[in-house]
């Protein structure tokens, strides 16, 4: 079995124009994805489907079938205030994540990702376990999985969100860790490698190449190579984040990694 490298959309936004104007259009995109870049796969930010209907998703999910681009992972780009003092408060965040998960279903992703607004006490760990815990079931009842991707407080350290998966427990949680918050961390081979064994997806993290080629920050080859030492079998998703054009660097950093995927099966 061998790791699939896909796409973030949130890549190509730069290139993205109202009904293709300017640009591709979402509906474009599975095929633009697949046949152009070489890519097998979307991970979706839920920002770039606002004011979809149930309709205009079913329409993405045909596109994305015919094109054999599926969507795999719905992410939420605001992070969610399951940890905040105000029950009501937390009550609307696990109502946005049921949201999400319907859009998700349709679509036909067998995850969703969400981000965790929580500060780094003592008595947070549990709380939003136990918030999370709580809107797991309709979840569950879609098939879908929940990631969670790192974030500033309770989340940020590699550590307390393995404990938060830990504590909330069961088949369908996870995380969505990426290369940045990685290197951001300390070793972002270790951090990976810590992180892998929980990943339902990754985020590759580009942000662009020096005049020699070499990927700005850390060694994209080498975060493979951490990930595919401890077992990673899941999707591996390109996510340009630079202020260039995405398409060289996104090209640049799948024939970089795919050779590092080639060399570990070797």
């Amino acid at each position: 079995m061998t790791m699939l490298l896909t796409l973030c959309a949130g890549s190509l936004r730069s290139r993205l124009g109202r009904n293709g104007k300017g640009g591709l259009s979402m509906l474009d995109l599975p095929s633009f994805t697949i046949k152009q870049l070489r890519l097998h796969g979307l991970n979706i930010p839920a920002s770039m489907l606002g004011g979809w209907s149930l309709e205009d998703l079913d329409k993405l999910r045909d596109r994305a079938d015919k094109a054999a681009c599926p969507c795999l992972v719905l992410i939420e780009d605001a992070p969610l205030r399951l940890g905040h003092p105000d029950p009501k408060t937390r009550r609307e965040a696990g109502d946005r994540v049921r949201r999400l998960a319907v859009a998700a279903n349709r679509l036909g992703c067998n995850a969703v990702a969400i981000q965790c607004d929580a500060p780094d006490a003592p008595d947070m760990l549990d709380l939003v376990a136990d918030e999370i815990r709580s809107l797991m079931p309709p979840v569950e009842r879609l098939e879908l999985n929940v990631l969670l991707a790192p974030y500033a407080g309770l989340t940020q350290a590699t550590a307390q969100l393995t404990a938060l998966i830990k504590r909330v427990g069961g088949f369908r949680i996870g995380s969505l860790p990426n290369f940045a918050t990685a290197a951001a961390g300390g070793d972002p081979t270790d951090n990976l490698r810590r992180l892998a064994p929980y990943a339902g997806a990754i985020h590759a993290t580009v942000q662009g190449f020096t005049k020699k080629g070499e990927h700005k920050d850390y060694d994209l080859a080498a975060c493979v190579a951490a990930i595919r030492g401890v077992g990673f079998l899941n999707t591996l998703a390109i996510d340009y984040t630079g202020k260039g054009d995405p398409i060289p660097n996104i090209e640049m950093a799948r024939d970089l990694m795919q050779s590092a995927i080639d060399s570990e099966q070797s």
